[in-house]
């Protein structure tokens, strides 16, 4: 067999995450959290990570309890605008196929350890008629790794992928009533269903590199606080135009860009024939694993955890958002110097 087949085959991704904030009178005190960083992981290299900001202020930065890179900043002065200008450069690869598993690994004490805050129950609809016969339906797997594909698969069969469906804040009756949701919708019923048969799973977010043949599934690009005293959804996104002259990858080395939204999917946690449990990534919107077409940010128990964006600010004003998140293919991971 040769070098480059034993090798996993790379993909390599330009990604650029644009947002711009128009408010209609002067506001002070911006204070915002960003989890916009590719996280880092056996999988995924970070090649380039480097964020702009319009005013130009201090950027301050930590990891959060679940290993996530949060970058904050402030905004102290009057301001009418604010842009805010992520840009990556990332490798990734396929993920390995799943070794074997058994129910018996889910109650070692290895395996509990490992799970922590991941097994805790998501339900705020727990009773919901829907949700129990689902609990039934996922039932019945001759292992953990079959449960976690049949709901995989279950959740997208049972539910439309509709976008505008739900909110960023809807609880998951509004899915379970109406039918139809979005990406993190299904990422939240499918840790429902996974904590209720005893596996540990964690909410991802991050990107998927979207094409023809592969479903494009958006989420709500940010949670906003745009009044001092009170907390309120963000407005719907639309597309920002690029700044002239910002940079991109060279024509040569580009070999698609397409837009897209930030995405949602799951990470179960199995346990291992050798007694060593290991995460699984899996996108019940796309109804399989998830691959190198995914960019993960971070992880969390819910949605809660991983907004990629969530701020406050002191003033009367309305604010207006526009967010484009680009993808672009490259055929190297050398970083672009613009």
């Amino acid at each position: 067999m040769s070098e480059s087949a034993d090798k996993p085959q790379e993909m390599h991704f330009s990604i650029r995450y644009l947002t711009k904030y128009t408010y209609d009178a002067e506001v002070v005190d911006n204070i915002n959290t960003l989890r916009v960083k590719p996280a880092a992981n056996g999988r995924q290299r970070v090649d380039e990570f480097n964020v702009r900001l319009t005013p130009d202020v201090r950027l301050h930065r930590h990891d959060d309890y679940f290993g996530t890179e949060v970058v904050e900043f402030e905004v102290t002065r009057p301001h009418r605008e604010m842009t805010i200008d992520v840009r990556s450069r990332v490798s990734t690869q396929p993920q390995p196929e799943p070794g074997g598993t058994n129910w018996e690994g889910l109650s070692d004490p290895v395996y509990r350890t490992a799970a922590s805050e991941f097994l805790l129950p998501t339900d705020d609809v727990a009773g919901h008629r829907l949700l129990v016969g689902l609990h039934d339906a996922a039932s019945g797997a001759p292992t953990p790794l079959a449960a976690v594909m049949k709901i995989c698969e279950m959740i997208p069969d049972r539910f439309e992928y509709r976008a505008g469906a739900t909110y960023v804040d809807s609880p998951l009756s509004v899915l379970l009533d109406g039918g139809a949701g979005v990406c993190q919708d299904f990422a939240h019923l499918g840790l429902s269903l996974l904590r209720h048969q005893g596996i540990a799973a964690r909410y991802v977010s991050g990107y998927l590199y979207t094409t023809s043949g592969i479903a494009a599934a958006a989420m709500p690009p940010a949670t906003i606080t745009a009044e001092p005293e009170r907390r309120a959804p963000g407005p719907g996104a639309t597309a920002a135009e690029p700044e002239r002259g910002a940079s991109q990858p060279p024509a040569s080395a580009a070999i698609e860009s397409v837009e897209v939204d930030t995405h949602a999917w799951i990470e179960a946690l199995l346990p291992g024939d050798d007694g060593e449990p290991f995460w699984v990534s899996i996108d019940p919107t796309n109804r399989g694993l998830a691959g190198e077409r995914h960019v993960k940010i971070g992880h969390g128990r819910h949605y809660a955890d991983v907004p990629p964006i969530k701020g406050v600010y002191r003033g009367a004003a309305n604010a207006d958002l526009e967010t484009r998140v680009t993808m672009t293919r490259v055929d190297s991971p050398d970083p672009v110097i613009g």
